[in-house]
C-alpha cells in the first residue's frame, strides 16, 4: 500500500507545483511583460528625478502626477521619461494592457503597480494573480 501511495504523492506534488507556477511561467516570454517592466522602470527614475528638483514626489491622482511629470503644474518641471508613457484620454499612465497603473509613494521608495493582462486588480494574497510590481 505505501508503495502505491508515495508515486501518487509525488505526482500530486508536482501536479500543484505546476498548478501555482503556471502564472509566472506563462508571463516569463511576454513581451508585453517586458515593456512594463522597461517602462516602470524609466518611470520610477523619473519620479525620483522629479522628487530631487521638487523635494517630494507628485501627488494627487494618476492624472494629477502624469501633468506634474510633463511640466503642467505650477512647477514647470518636465521630466523626460514621459514622452514614452503611454496615456489614456484621462490623461492616466496606462500599462501595455492598457489600465491605468497604480503609484504608491513611501519615505524613500516608490512601488508601481499593473493589474497585469486580464486587467483586474487582485489580492496579493491569490496566489493565481497575474498582477506586475516594480519598485525602487
Amino acid at each position: 500500500m505505501k508503495k502505491v501511495i508515495a508515486p501518487i504523492v509525488v505526482v500530486v506534488l508536482i501536479v500543484v507545483g505546476a498548478w501555482l507556477l503556471l502564472p509566472a511561467l506563462m508571463q516569463k516570454g511576454d513581451p508585453k511583460v517586458s515593456k512594463f517592466l522597461e517602462d516602470a522602470d524609466s518611470l520610477i527614475l523619473g519620479l525620483q528625478q522629479y522628487k530631487e528638483f521638487v523635494g517630494s514626489y507628485p501627488s494627487g491622482t494618476l492624472s494629477d502626477i502624469s501633468k506634474a511629470l510633463t511640466g503642467q503644474t505650477d512647477k514647470k518641471i518636465l521630466i523626460l521619461v514621459m514622452r514614452k508613457s503611454e496615456l489614456n484620454t484621462k490623461g492616466e499612465i496606462v500599462d501595455p494592457w492598457g489600465t491605468p497603473i497604480q503609484v504608491y509613494f513611501s519615505q524613500n521608495g516608490i512601488l508601481i503597480r499593473s493589474a497585469g493582462p486580464n486587467r483586474v486588480f487582485e489580492d496579493s494574497k491569490n496566489s493565481r494573480t497575474d498582477d506586475l510590481f516594480r519598485s525602487s
